[in-house]
This record gives structure tokens, sequence and C-alpha cells, in this order.
């Protein structure tokens, strides 16, 4: 289980007075004469000051905020790319009442048709070529990452721009785990790694030496699992790069919570409201499974979740009459599992009702709230090409391909791995919340 560093809080108070007296007129000859206490500025003089002042400071944050280049880890779905423009119209709106400058907000779905775009590093030689002379920071978040700008400005200037920065709230494994590749072994505890959540920055000349780095040694054909940790195990180049230096202002919890006045970031840790969830009627759950399992995994299963599933099948490679499971043919293998999925597609598309608008794919190891995940599916529309689930990616930097993870229970820290899929495949969505 990946836990989180602890944050400070910091608190500053500014007081300042001045003092004005008139005196009456001496003798016969009129004239009035201002006492100021030491220190104090005329009183004509002080709106001047003060407007002179307030202009200096506008224009300071001005240039700072230029200096920031936003990017949200958007998608291409409607739902998802609706959230991440209400998200950069937010920045923008807090932009505009601190002053005329405006910051860059990227959106990463509209940066780069690539395919590896979502995994970050495949867009530093970009981000050096365009930004890499006038800007300071790369600031990334997610699309339900709340965002104060002015804290997170303050928050910013504590860090020198000339140097090499990679800032985040951070997580790191208890003990070590398959899918970090069992990294740290001996003390996983040492090896700190963004949680993206509330947001992570780099600076500049980070970039830069990134960019260079790639530029020499382009990205090899690897996994993408768990894309936290890789891009930190990238960064920090066996010891020549920087740690994540952890930042207690980016912050996951709620807006509402007593715990957020210090924070620059904030998260919105529940479920969507969309609407009424989707009926039980639309959601075809298949399960997937084997012979060797059929004793211990499948009566959990109908134990726990099964009741919530109107339409459920069991697929694996035997016939059990008992449970019951359907054989589809393929044979059951250690390694690879896309002849059942396949076999599966065609099944649904084949045997259902063409009124049965979504297909739910799980493992026969998954716990799952059915009436969550009916919740979440009112989010989506099922006439719009959408391929739901957790996000691996194979190959990306070199025009690799992105695929979805089936089982649950992997990483502890990670999302539920489940797959859903409408009959109109197949553009590919991740999403970020647990329906456990």
């Amino acid at each position: 289980m990946s836990r989180e560093l602890g944050c400070s809080r910091w608190l500053l108070f500014a007081a300042c007075t001045h003092l004005v007296f008139l005196l009456p007129p001496l003798r016969a000859r009129a004239f009035a004469v201002s006492v100021v206490s030491e220190g104090a500025e005329d009183e004509t003089e002080l709106p001047v000051l003060q407007k002179t002042e307030k202009s200096r400071t506008i224009s300071k944050i001005g240039r700072e905020l230029k200096g920031i280049v936003f990017v949200i880890q958007s998608q291409s779905n409607s739902f998802h790319s609706k959230r991440a423009e209400d998200l950069k119209r937010d920045i923008l709106k807090q932009a505009v009442d601190l002053g005329k400058e405006l910051p860059t907000v990227l959106l990463i779905h509209q940066i780069n048709r690539h395919e590896g775009a979502w995994t970050i590093l495949p867009l530093m030689r970009d981000f050096s070529v365009t930004y890499g002379r006038n800007s300071s920071w790369i600031f990334f978040c997610e699309e339900d990452t709340r965002i104060q700008v002015v804290k997170l400005l303050e928050t910013l200037r504590r860090f020198d721009k000339s140097k090499e920065w990679f800032l985040g709230k951070a997580l790191y494994d208890e003990e070590s785990t398959i899918i970090h590749h069992y990294a740290f072994a001996e003390n996983p505890t040492v090896f700190k790694f963004p949680d993206f959540a509330a947001g992570w920055a780099l600076s500049i000349p980070l970039v830069n030496k990134l960019a260079k780095k790639l530029k020499s040694e382009p990205l090899k054909s690897d996994f993408t699992i768990d894309l936290k940790h890789e891009i930190a195990l990238y960064i920090w180049q066996k010891g020549e790069g920087p740690h994540l230096t952890p930042v207690p202002e980016f912050c996951t919890d709620d807006v509402d919570s007593y715990k957020v006045d210090h924070c620059a970031t904030t998260f919105s840790n529940f479920l969507p409201l969309c609407g009424e969830p989707v009926n039980k009627e639309d959601v075809f759950v298949a399960v997937k499974t084997c012979r060797k399992f059929h004793g211990d995994r499948i009566p959990v299963v109908k134990q726990t979740w099964e009741r919530e599933a109107a339409l459920i099948e069991y697929y694996s490679d035997y016939a059990d009459i008992s449970i019951p499971t359907i054989d589809l043919g393929i044979p059951n293998t250690d390694r690879g599992h896309c002849g059942k999925t396949f076999a599966i597609l065609e099944r649904f598309l084949n045997h259902t009702s063409p009124r049965t608008p979504w297909l739910v794919v799980v493992d026969d190891d998954t716990l799952i709230s059915i009436f969550r995940l009916r919740k979440l599916l009112s989010c989506y529309d099922p006439n719009e090409p959408v391929f739901l689930g957790e996000r691996y990616g194979y190959g990306l930097g070199t025009g690799g391909y992105s695929y979805i993870t089936g089982g649950g229970g992997q990483g502890r820290w990670t999302t539920q791995k489940i797959t859903f899929l409408t009959k109109f495949q197949y553009h590919f969505t991740s999403i970020g919340i647990s329906i456990q």
C-alpha cells in the first residue's frame, strides 16, 4: 500500500498604521501645517503609492503566472473532455481576476495525436522547444484536481526556478510490489513518486534536461503499468537526476475538508453525479474463470456481488453445470488471455439482446459494487464509442499501443481494474475512480 508524507502549515500576518494631525491657524496669517508620524507618507501621496505598489504586485503575479504551463491530463471522451475544459476555464478565470497576464493551459488529448501522449515523457521535447526559454514550470494535474492559483504561486515561489525540481505529493510503497518490478526491494519506502491527483510540477531546467536525454536516448519499447512510478524512476535516472521533493501544499483532500486551509490543490474523491443509475438490465456481466478456480473463487463471487447483477455469465475452459460455466473452447493459459476476451466479445455481440448497451468483463477474483458501477455508467453515452478501464501501455515511446488490464487487486493503491465496453467499439478511456 502506498503512503503519503505529512504536511505543515504556514500563516502570515501583516499590519500598517499612519497618523495625520491638522493644526489651527496661527496669528493673523492663515496657513496649515501637516504633522505626520515618523516614517509615514503624505496623505496626498498615499493613494498614488498604494496604486504603484498594487500595480507592481499585480505585474509580478502576472509574470509568475505567465511562466507556468498548466497541463491537464485529459481524455477525448466527451464526459472527460468536458470536465477538463471546466477546469481550464476555472484556471483562466482566476488568472483574469489577478491581472491581464494569462497562463498557458493545455489539454493532453489535444496536444498530440500520438498514442503515447498520455504517458507524458514523449511530450518533453515539444515542451522544451515551445516553453524552454520563456517559462518556469510545467504543472500537471488531473481533470478533477482543483487549483488555488494564488496559493500555487506562493508555493512555487519557494523553489529556485533556475534549478532542477521535481515537485509533488509523495507516495511510497510499504513493501515491494510486482507492478513496480520489486524495485528497491530492501527498503521500498526510500523511493517517492507523485500522486497525480494532487498535481505535480517540473521546473523548466529539468524539462530541458529530460528532452536532451530523450533526443540522444529514445524511450525503450517497454510496458507502461504504473505511470507515476515509472516517470519518477526515469527522472531519478539511477541517482543522476533529482528525487521527488514532497510539497505539503499539493493535497488530495476534498475541497470542503477542514484540512485544506494550507492547500494549493485539492481533489474530488467522490463518484460524479450524472443522473439516475443505469438499469440493471442494461449491464451484462461476463466473468472470466478457469476450471482450477471453480471451487475457491467462484463461491466468493456468488456470496458477495453476483446477486446485484441482473445479467451475468461465467466463461471458462470447462463446462460446469453446477455454477454454471460456459466453455468457450479457448484453453486456459498462464500468460495472455486475449483469445478468451475476444470470444466473450463475439458471444456478447451475437447472443445478447441488441438493447443491452453495456458489457462488463471481470476476472473471477474481482470484487465490485454493481450499484456504484451503474451510477458511474450514467455519466457515459452508450451510443458513443467508449472503452473504459485502467489503462496500460506497451512500447508507447516508439509507436506502440494502449490496452486495458482485466483483473482486480494487483496493486493496493491503484484503481479497481475492470473493463467496460459498448457495442460500438473501441475508443479508449481510462477511469481513476474505485468502484469497489
